[in-house]
């Protein structure tokens, strides 16, 4: 076995074992995070959230650990089995219980795979790394605020239809996910310009308008794709 082989091999090795520390993760934190929603008697949206922000950030490393798409689609396919299972078997309430009717859950899995995928393929990690940001913090606060903040905090309306979305959720999500952006292109850029500013803008409006048209859940699918496509054209 020449040295190539040997130093693949040891690769491969901690890749598998990284892989499986990620599914430990997984389980620890969904446990930690039930304990949470029964012992403090927590609300669902709010355990919910908890485990989507840290979930999610905990993927912004996988471009530099993983250097196929196939690793990443078994995790997410583990993920969305155990989902599955434990709605199926009404347990996990911390995930579940919620009033209302969302699909979230189950494409959080899919948009991980799907934004590293296209990574991958535009051979850019920080098409994976920016919207994964975004998509962990700025969702979850916009959704917090969104709910529990009810002074001077409306159902935003278009025409005369009110959408499930309010005016502070998603004044947070826009201005949240411009500062991550601008911070992040500059350090990916290595410049401050009037680009980053411009861009950073564009991308939250991209954003923005990605989790104010989604429908039960949604957004954790059209915000990573909608941050992406606008990377694509003015990156």
């Amino acid at each position: 076995m020449d040295r190539h082989a040997i130093i693949t091999g040891i690769d491969m090795d901690n890749i598998v074992v990284i892989a499986f520390v990620y599914l430990v993760g997984i389980v620890v934190l969904l446990t930690f995070n039930e304990l949470n929603y029964r012992r403090l008697k927590l609300e669902g949206e709010i355990t919910r959230k908890f485990a989507h922000f840290t979930a999610t950030l905990a993927t912004v490393p996988f471009p530099y650990i993983f250097p196929s798409h196939w690793y990443v689609l078994v995790l997410a396919l583990l993920f969305f089995i155990v989902l599955a299972v434990t709605q199926h078997s009404k347990q996990l309430k911390s995930i579940h219980d919620i009033k209302r009717k969302s699909m979230g859950s189950y494409l959080l899995p899919l948009s991980i795979y799907v934004t590293f995928l296209v990574s991958c393929l535009l051979e850019n990690k920080f098409y994976f790394i920016l919207p994964m940001l975004i998509l962990a913090i700025c969702d979850p606060m916009a959704a917090i605020l969104g709910i529990n903040i009810k002074k001077y905090n409306g159902r935003i309306k278009i025409g005369k239809r009110k959408i499930d979305k309010t005016w502070l959720g998603t004044t947070a999500f826009f201005v949240t996910s411009m500062i991550i952006t601008m911070i992040a292109l500059y350090f990916h850029r290595e410049i401050f310009d009037f680009k980053t500013i411009w861009l950073s803008l564009l991308v939250a409006f991209a954003g923005t308008t990605g989790e104010l048209i989604s429908w039960r859940g949604s957004d954790n699918l059209s915000i990573p794709l909608t941050v992406i496509v606008v990377l694509m054209i003015f990156l």
